[in-house]
């Protein structure tokens, strides 16, 4: 029979920490959200970043005792999906494990690259990546949920900002040295 193989964590030395500069930009955003340069500092910082999903238990089957007290019989791991005053649905996210525990300290974290949590949003069927609920928070939808997911970079365009496929983003070369 052949070895088994696991797979690498993708964060090994994660400690559960914020990434400083994500941090500040979200803070910045939710301090001013009219700012203009606010959201796409935000979603700068955000599109090469780590965030941590909660994953939380979820009864399956539940079975009753003789004394006629509950007992889950399974139970499943699940990400969390939020429901927004408007009816709107949004996969958590967080920056750190500090945002996290104060959510809810059961939850586990599970490391992914943002990109993959906004892919994850979109397969669930939300309509945005929410972070750091309960703190400087950020809703990611619309555009910019699917061009990050996408994997495209948030680039400046003269003046403006525009979502560029990676293979469209030019890296400067090395100038010639003689």
């Amino acid at each position: 029979m052949p070895d088994r193989q696991l797979l690498a964590p993708a964060y090994p030395d994660d400690t559960g920490a914020a990434d400083p500069a994500l941090r500040a930009a979200l803070t910045a955003y939710a301090a001013d959200p009219a700012d203009p340069a606010g959201l796409p500092a935000a979603l700068v910082a955000l599109q090469t970043a780590r965030v941590l999903v909660p994953v939380v238990a979820v009864a399956g089957e539940v079975e009753v005792d003789a004394q006629g007290l509950a007992h889950d019989k399974t139970s499943d791991m699940a990400a969390v999906l939020v429901r927004g005053r408007g009816g709107r649905r949004a996969l958590l996210a967080f920056t750190g494990t500090d945002s996290l525990t104060a959510w809810d300290p059961a939850a586990r974290p599970v490391p992914v690259p943002a990109r993959q949590a906004a892919l994850a949003a979109i397969q669930d069927g939300a309509e945005a990546l929410l972070l750091d609920l309960g703190g400087a928070s950020l809703a990611v939808e619309g555009d910019h949920l699917r061009s990050l997911a996408a994997g495209w970079q948030l680039v400046r365009v003269g003046e403006d900002l525009a979502w560029l496929a990676p293979d469209a983003v030019e890296t400067p070369e090395a100038p010639a040295t003689d």
